[in-house]
């Protein structure tokens, strides 16, 4: 119970501030889009990290994005997501929320998650407290301590734990798992906060062959319901679950298609498959 105790306080205050007004209202997609990033650019000392950045990610969309070491994958993720504010550009979340406005916290509870490529589930608790702990109920940790979980959300962990493939381990400890399941284990975290979209930052990175099978299965699962966007390097999974992929090169979108256009584009080639 200490340790459920010192993580449900770390949890809560990460989770803070709650849902911010912004998003109260219905989120407009009616133009098909629920994700514009548009003419953003970004620079460090100098380098251009994002140089007029324009993609757009439909509702429930799974969206795959590739391309080279410094293509700006890693800085795209950090200004959706608020770690990072352009200098110039604009990002909506549906037609009406700027998410520029908004802090990480704010753009997290408010319908857009984040699954970095290295798992950081609590591992001293069990799979069950993990995902307990991610409810989107409110965060504040004496709430989250002292209250029943309702039925209702007793049941959407049940149906998280199926979803991941981790329903006969929910009484194991997170640590104990390997480091697919652990993946997993996150992109559920993540889930029991109903995002509307979902960034995945290398998920197959150091999987076995079948826990990469059992991936593809879970990020296929999850299109429809929720806007998925992929970023990875290993083009196997990529093509095993890719519709549309997006390339990358010096910040700016070098070509979208599906993977077989993308792959025999002379321009990909250079500067990508080709290395």
């Amino acid at each position: 119970m200490v340790e459920f105790l010192k993580h449900a306080r770390q949890y809560g205050n990460r989770a803070l501030p709650r849902r911010d007004p912004n998003f109260g209202a219905p989120l407009d997609t009616s133009h098909g889009p629920i994700l514009y990033v548009e003419g953003v650019s970004v620079s460090f000392d100098g380098f251009k990290a994002l140089n007029n950045l324009n993609l757009y990610i439909d509702e429930g969309e799974l969206r795959c994005i590739i391309g080279p070491n410094g293509a700006g994958k890693t800085t795209m993720m950090d200004v959706i997501t608020g770690k990072t504010k352009p200098d110039e550009g604009s990002v909506y979340f549906g037609q009406q929320i700027n998410l520029l406005e908004l802090s990480e916290h704010q753009i997290a509870r408010g319908g857009i998650g984040r699954k970095f490529q290295k798992p950081t589930v609590f591992e001293a608790l069990t799979v069950y407290q993990n995902l307990e702990l991610a409810t989107a109920a409110d965060k504040r940790v004496w709430f989250t301590l002292s209250r029943e979980l309702n039925t209702i959300q007793q049941q959407r962990i049940d149906e998280v734990l199926c979803l991941i493939g981790l329903k006969d381990h929910r009484h194991r400890e997170a640590g104990a798992l390997s480091h697919g399941q652990k993946q997993w284990l996150e992109i559920g975290m993540l889930l029991m906060q109903e995002p509307r979209v979902l960034l995945v930052d290398e998920p197959v990175a150091g999987m076995t062959g079948e826990e990469t099978e059992k991936t593809a299965e879970l990020l296929l699962s999850l299109a429809g319901k929720h806007s998925v966007i992929v970023v990875e390097h290993d083009m196997k999974f990529v093509r095993s679950i890719a519709r549309k992929v997006t390339v990358l090169h010096q910040g700016s979108v070098l070509t979208e298609g599906t993977m077989d256009q993308v792959q025999n584009d002379p321009k990909v080639i250079e500067v990508y498959l080709g290395e």
